[in-house]
């Protein structure tokens, strides 16, 4: 395929030379004690031991990463990481199945692990800030699994407060305007939970944008303002007040996950949440193009494992 043209996708012992460079640079790190230029190679390929004498450990590139462990050739693992981070809708275990040459459960297993490398670990600041915008909404998705619900209490309420959709999965959304996005499956949409999330991520200075859903009451107590749309009069702006960005968000999520995935059990949304997101937090209108997308998912695959049996 044209796009494997780069020496790196050609052979095992170019995709490493590449991914030491990506990941150590020129300072290379023992994973285990963080020693820096202080190891020195073994007499297999690519394996190195360092020389501190509290750690004397043997490390490669892929240790502690989701690579680690892992047989398949480090060549197909970038060629798996350069097609997820560059198809906008996503790509199925069965195109790299085909397109990598590997077993369905190779490329399975292999597309998750991807995924958490896409993940956004760690600390993460607000969203938005002074004079920024951020838009909230909800959507359902697939069908979740059944759970008891108090006496008396509607689940997933619509804007109207009448019973809404039940058994279906729900998912959160934050989307700075013209910035990221970051998404959340909860196992119910209702007030307490969706305010909880908007608190959390959402900067005090900023301005939320919702539509009219009472899931976000009282939120201009805590937000320089709170502005909403109400769809169901049909308005879906006013000014700059909309929520069109998440929407689109949306629109993108659904479409690759009925067109692409068409099926996603319910415990591996949160995956494919990951990957949707990091997709969209890194697009072209951002300043990012396909092979700086694929490096810094392969960047994110430090530090992170995800182990066959966590994977079920």
């Amino acid at each position: 395929m044209s796009q494997f043209n780069a020496k790196h996708f050609q052979t095992p012992e170019a995709a490493r030379a590449y991914l030491e460079a990506l990941r150590w640079g020129s300072e290379r790190v023992c994973p285990h004690c963080g020693t820096i230029n202080s190891s020195y190679a073994t007499k297999k390929p690519g394996v190195y031991r360092c020389a501190s004498k509290e750690c004397r450990k043997d490390f490669s590139v892929t240790t502690k990463s989701v690579m680690e462990s892992s047989h398949i050739k480090l060549h197909i693992w970038l060629q798996a990481f350069y097609l997820m981070a560059s198809s906008k809708k996503g790509v199925s275990s069965h195109q790299l199945h085909r397109a990598l040459g590997v077993t369905y459960k190779t490329a399975w297993f292999l597309s998750h692990r991807i995924r958490e490398a896409m993940r956004n670990g760690g600390i993460v600041s607000p969203m938005g800030g002074e004079g920024s915008v951020v838009e909230a909404d909800e959507t359902y998705f697939g069908k979740a699994s059944p759970r008891p619900l108090a006496r008396g209490r509607i689940p997933n309420p619509t804007k109207g407060g009448k019973s809404g959709p039940a058994n279906k999965r729900a998912i959160v959304s934050l989307v700075e305007r013209g910035g990221s996005v970051r998404s959340f499956h909860v196992a119910v949409a209702d007030g307490e939970t969706v305010r909880k999330i908007v608190k959390d991520n959402v900067a005090r200075e900023s301005r939320l944008h919702t539509d009219e859903s009472r899931l976000y009451h009282g939120s201009s107590a805590h937000f320089a303002a709170h502005e909403t749309v109400t769809h169901s009069r049909k308005e879906y702006a006013r000014g700059d007040v909309t929520t069109n960005s998440v929407e689109g968000y949306f629109s993108i999520f659904k479409r690759g996950m009925r067109g692409v995935y068409q099926h996603c059990a319910e415990k591996h949304l949160h995956r494919y949440l990951s990957e949707y997101d990091f997709r969209y937090n890194h697009r072209i209108k951002l300043g990012f193009n396909d092979g700086e997308r694929a490096d810094l998912a392969i960047k994110g695959a430090a530090g992170k494992r995800l182990t066959y049996r966590q994977a079920n």
